[in-house]
């Protein structure tokens, strides 16, 4: 069986779709410690001078080392803002009308002192759905494993009876480092492969890396094809080490 293991993020890009697209099962780590004004809290929307960040503020004074699951909304009046500046952004867009309602619904029905996690669940699941992906969505504090890091990620995956991960090619840097962990619990790992992908995007030129609402209010139905079209083959930790290593190295 394959996995991924990936923090829940705020209208996430393509690739993360991409990734939950290639898997069995996806599991939100919302069992980490929360990092301040990351992929978790903010995203970026295309406007007419180029992305823009929508930030969902949090509770963070006084709660340093909180995880994930743990991090709350400090004021949900960012509802209305993210709502006007994607309403002026992409209300020229082919299928924002069609798109933008589900949106505007999820969002409105969050209250300050939510959790975020919860918000950004609802939303990738929401997103998904749109996009036909079907992988078993799982929360990992409902596994009850610790451990950190790369040993955290193998307990996740004896525990579900995963075979194959798939891991972000971002947490190459320390996962190649810890290879043996995951080998010792008979996990084949490999790396996620993936090349952002054109579109018809308003505003031009084409600016890559912002959420993935703005391929779906741009191209609708044509969006999971477009995000497939990125995917290059996975890599192996030895092709990944290969990449990344510095001439002496090779």
């Amino acid at each position: 069986m394959r996995i991924a293991i990936c923090q829940p993020t705020y209208l996430p890009w393509l690739g993360y779709f991409d990734l939950m697209d290639q898997v069995d099962a996806f599991v939100f780590l919302d069992t980490v410690q929360f990092e301040k004004q990351s992929w978790q809290q903010r995203n970026r929307i295309k406007t007419p001078t180029g992305l823009q960040w929508l930030t969902v503020p949090v509770v963070f004074r006084g709660r340093l080392g909180q995880k994930v699951q743990e991090v709350g909304i400090r004021d949900n009046s960012f509802r209305r803002k993210h709502l006007r500046a994607i309403e002026l952004n992409y209300a020229r867009a082919p299928f924002f009308e069609k798109y933008f309602p589900g949106l505007a619904e999820i969002l409105e029905r969050i209250d300050t002192g939510a959790h975020l996690a919860h918000l950004n669940r609802r939303l990738i699941e929401w997103i998904a759905g749109l996009l036909g992906i079907q992988p078993r969505l799982i929360l990992a504090s409902d596994l009850g494993e610790g451990g950190k890091r790369t040993q955290l990620l193998a307990n996740i995956c004896r525990k579900v009876a995963a075979t194959q991960y798939i891991s972000p090619i971002g947490s190459a840097a320390y996962l190649l480092a810890e290879m043996d962990v995951l080998d010792a619990a008979n996990v084949d790992t490999v790396f996620h492969n993936y090349d952002h992908p054109k579109y018809r995007q308003l505003f031009p030129p084409f600016l890559p890396f912002a959420s993935v609402m703005d391929l779906i209010f741009n191209e609708g139905d044509r969006s999971m094809e477009i995000i497939r079209s990125g995917r290059g083959i996975v890599l192996t930790p030895g092709e990944v080490a290969a990449k990344t290593a510095t001439p002496k190295e090779v």
